[in-house]
């Protein structure tokens, strides 16, 4: 891939959203992802590294261009649930309601027929005791014929004790009826209340279950919210900071380069003054030379001048310039 192909805009319309955010669906783009940065930059050199800096900078905008609307489509996907939630909700606890109410009548009846039975129970004691007191008197009836002559002796004390011993004895057996009574009536009222009482736990249970539900349904998806919140900041913030690094780095080329071209002029006028300077110098020494030989040797201007360059080329033996 060349260098300066950059990956397209990535676009995702919102019609497109059912068919691409389901599993695999974003598969093409991750390809298209990979393909756009399958390079190898020179690290070694401002450019590569520059290069290698906006090729993630492209993967982080790329991400950033799918990931949005995709939070944006689940968002809506969640803000839709909502009210089925809601109405699930008031179904859920309706029903129970009118459960209750239908199954009332026959709460009650059972209550009236474990009444009915604990009355029963108390009249089925009450014989009981009748039969045990008739039985009493009848054997007291028997004794009595068979004590015939010692009643006709005793006959007031007995007939009061006799009287004392049945109104002992009724009184007794009405009192127990009337417990018994009690108890029943007792026993069917607390199973009544224990009853009630066990239909609104469960009904308090289910609605603190559907409310910890529904609260942590809420917690989840707030917190899926500030991590996509998270996400989204630290994205913005990596390709500022990656697009700060690219420009810092093409800055640092620019200063290099402007440094590379500031130190090859300084070294070509380094080099034109030395050679200026060098020149300059021969020609000083020249001179100097040529005006020796006009005043000691007797020569004119030209042969000076020529005995010059004749001792600069090398062609007089033994002589030489010292520049």
């Amino acid at each position: 891939m060349s260098e300066v192909t950059d990956l397209a805009v990535l676009e995702v319309l919102p019609e497109q959203a059912p068919t691409l955010y389901v599993e695999n669906g974003l598969t093409k783009f991750l390809d298209q992802i990979r393909q756009s940065v399958n390079e190898v930059p020179d690290l070694s050199t401002a450019k590569g590294r520059a290069r290698v800096a906006s090729l993630a900078a492209q993967v982080s905008r790329s991400k950033t261009a799918v990931e949005k609307p995709g939070r944006d489509y689940l968002r809506k996907l969640k803000e839709a649930v909502k009210p089925a939630e809601n109405e699930l909700r008031r179904f859920v606890t309706e029903c129970d309601t009118l459960r209750d109410e239908v199954r009332r009548p026959l709460t009650e009846w059972e209550a009236e027929q474990e009444r009915i039975a604990a009355e029963k129970a108390a009249e089925d004691e009450r014989l009981r005791i009748e039969a045990e007191a008739a039985a009493a008197a009848e054997a007291l009836k028997k004794q009595a014929e068979s004590d015939h002559e010692i009643a006709l002796l005793l006959n007031d004390k007995f007939d009061r004790d006799a009287a004392d011993a049945a109104a002992e004895a009724e009184r007794q057996r009405v009192a127990r009826e009337e417990e018994l009574k009690r108890q029943a009536v007792e026993q069917t009222r607390r199973e009544a209340e224990e009853s009630a009482q066990r239909e609104r736990d469960e009904a308090a249970r289910r609605e603190a279950a559907l409310k910890a539900q529904a609260e942590q349904a809420e917690r989840n998806r707030i917190a899926a919210e500030e991590l996509a919140e998270r996400q989204r900041t630290e994205a913005l913030q990596r390709a500022a900071r990656e697009k700060q690094e690219a420009i810092e780095a093409e800055r640092r080329k620019a200063a290099e380069a402007e440094a590379a071209r500031l130190a090859e002029e300084k070294r070509i006028a380094d080099e034109a003054a030395a050679r200026a300077a060098n020149e300059a110098h021969r020609k000083t020494i020249g001179t100097a030379v040529v005006n020796a030989l006009m005043a000691h040797a007797g020569l004119t201007r030209v042969q000076a001048i020529d005995v010059l360059m004749q001792i600069k080329d090398g062609n007089i033996p033994h002589t030489s310039i010292t520049y």
